[in-house]
């Protein structure tokens, strides 16, 4: 694929300065939001519910438009080159994104059209993910008669169809059995090691502790703290995340 001129080797995702508000709400989701990610970083927002984590997910996968700021993939942003940035990315949804009465394989033809990926190119990229997620045994099966970590699997092999530069993971792990995260963090490592971009939301600690290069915590729209982890706490009083995280957040439930 020919690259536009404003194509960037080294940042994979810039954010500047994002503001989101929604109506009727009484603050910002985003408040002057910057981020910066190098090309092949993996990358962990933390933050309790509400801080903004998946608006900014949101945004930074073309999904919705700030009310103000700039976001580039790779140095291009949506406005000039949305199409090739959105062929470039992949989305994992919080919300498992699946037809239930459609086999897994039914759903991933349905979605690499959607991709525009057809043929024996969108046969083999279907195959390679359904493989790497650990499903092709079971692609045949209606989807309602997977477990919970089963879809989850689909849900990232989707995600993988169109060997993205860029990953964007919103929970991907939420409520899961101890085998199926496990592999999934497998999986994870090694798309980093290969050199893919991801950009990973968790409520799990120990998961952005285990796996992430660097990250951010964040609440009310903005970044509280951000490095790699042990470095983090290395230069702080708590023993681990956990600790830092509720030292900066608060210990008040975030329910809604």
């Amino acid at each position: 694929m020919k690259l536009p001129q404003e194509y960037n080797e080294n940042a994979a995702i810039t954010a500047e300065v994002l503001c989101r508000q929604y109506k009727g709400q009484p603050e910002p989701a985003l408040d002057h939001f910057s981020l910066s990610i190098a090309k092949g970083e993996f990358y962990g927002l933390l933050g309790p519910n509400g801080a903004g984590k998946t608006t900014i997910m949101s945004i930074l996968a073309g999904l919705q438009v700030p009310d103000s700021g700039n976001v580039r993939i790779h140095g291009m942003g949506y406005g000039r080159h949305g199409q090739v940035i959105k062929a470039r990315i992949g989305l994992v949804p919080q919300d498992l994104a699946l037809y239930q009465r459609l086999t897994g394989m039914e759903n991933m033809w349905y979605f690499a059209r959607l991709l525009g990926l057809s043929g024996q190119e969108a046969q083999v990229r279907i195959a390679e993910s359904l493989e790497f997620c650990q499903l092709q045994d079971r692609a045949r099966q209606p989807v309602l008669t997977y477990s919970g970590g089963m879809k989850r699997r689909l849900n990232l092999a989707i995600g993988l169809l169109n060997d993205p530069w860029v990953l964007f993971l919103d929970e991907p792990t939420v409520g899961v059995d101890t085998q199926s995260r496990h592999l999934i963090h497998q999986q994870l490592r090694q798309l980093h090691q290969r050199g893919t971009t991801i950009l990973y939301t968790t409520h799990y600690m120990e998961e952005a502790q285990e796996l992430c290069s660097r990250i951010a915590i964040l609440d009310h729209g903005k970044i509280l703290e951000e490095g790699a982890p042990k470095g983090l706490l290395s230069g702080s009083d708590h023993r681990n995340l956990e600790e830092l995280f509720i030292c900066l957040t608060g210990q008040q439930l975030r329910d809604d």
